[in-house]
């Protein structure tokens, strides 16, 4: 268990689409919104750990050309919210007024096409659940549910981040570059998901 709660931490904490999501919305529109996104993008992975690993990862192996169409899809929904975040304005909204932001089931249904998760569900899928268990349904919602639980305070971490450069700069102009330089990392980290 040890080993897979590293692994889990690991996988949450690094640089990837949806911690550039969440540290870009918070720098943009504080802490308070980006707990959907960290909430949303936290469940969307476990369920993808959960369904890899109660057998959808065979049909995943079985069927080889469905890897890259999701790589595929993935790169180009998430190049597309790189240049919304690049665009993006950064004032603070008034009240009242509302932006489209990802939100909780945004951030979730960004996981199904998100390389990086998929790549740590197959991982999870073959190296810590017994495929020959009488209770592998149970281990997999076990390890779902402590992957769930240590990816929350690694995006939250995130957000920090994002919260804190828009506490200290305050100025729009320095976030708006800091959002440009997100949107940037963004679609590097998702065009270099093909080349893994």
């Amino acid at each position: 268990m040890l080993a897979f709660m590293l692994f889990a931490f690991v996988a949450s904490i690094t640089p990837g689409p949806t911690n550039f999501l969440v540290l870009s919305n918070s720098a943009s529109h504080g802490l308070r919104a980006a707990l959907p996104i960290i909430l949303g993008a936290g469940a969307g992975a476990a369920l993808i750990v959960w369904l890899v690993g109660s057998g959808m990862g065979e049909v995943l192996f079985r069927a080889p050309a469905v890897q890259p169409l999701l790589n595929g899809l993935g790169v180009a929904w998430l190049t597309w919210l790189a240049w919304k975040i690049f665009r993006s304005p950064v004032q603070v909204q008034q009240s009242g007024a509302t932006s489209a932001r990802l939100g909780l089931w945004g951030a979730a249904a960004l996981q199904v096409i998100n390389p990086k998760t998929w790549m740590m569900a197959l991982a999870v899928a073959s190296v810590f659940i017994d495929a020959a268990a009488s209770d592998r349904l149970l281990q997999v919602t076990h390890l779902s549910l402590v992957f769930f639980v240590i990816a929350l305070p690694c995006l939250g971490g995130w957000a920090l981040l994002g919260s804190g450069a828009r506490r200290l700069s305050g100025s729009p102009v320095v976030l708006r570059r800091v959002n440009q330089g997100l949107a940037l990392l963004l679609l590097v980290s998702a065009w270099a998901s093909l080349w893994q």
